[in-house]
């Protein structure tokens, strides 16, 4: 593990009911997701984590190469357990998907805008040129939208 990542974890704690955007992307920025399956399987996974109760997804957005996913951390589990829980199950049923080590996260505060986050991260295709619109782009959902 390189000493950047293990300085991102230095001082980082999960509260529950605390709202996160994550961003995590594929090893050497693989574009997996340009499968359909893979994506689909991605969505389910975080659709279940939902189910169990773990977080709350308020919005995300599945790229080729990486995921943007707005939660609300549900359970008493800490937020990397509920990361890798993600990994760990979407690794083991889309083809050929290996995640990069660790994650961004940034816990929003109280001030912040939800709806605009949301939309800011649904807009991730139009800024990397793959749609003209965000109609046009199925891997994405939330919950204002």
């Amino acid at each position: 593990m390189r000493a950047h990542t293990k300085n991102l974890r230095k001082g980082r704690c999960a509260t529950s009911n605390q709202i996160y955007h994550i961003t995590t992307a594929t090893k050497d920025r693989a574009p997996v997701f340009t499968s359909f399956q893979n994506t689909r399987t991605l969505i389910n996974t975080l659709k279940h984590m939902q189910a169990r109760g773990d977080a709350e997804t308020l919005c995300f957005v599945v790229m080729p190469d990486h995921l943007h996913w707005l939660l609300q951390l549900r359970s008493e589990k800490q937020l990397s357990e509920v990361i890798a829980s993600v990994k760990r199950y979407s690794s083991r049923h889309c083809d050929g998907l290996q995640w990069q080590a660790g994650f961004h996260d940034h816990a929003l505060r109280k001030e912040e805008d939800l709806k605009n986050i949301s939309r800011y991260i649904i807009a991730n295709p139009i800024r990397a040129g793959l749609v003209h619109s965000v109609k046009d782009y199925p891997h994405w959902d939330a919950i204002w939208l």
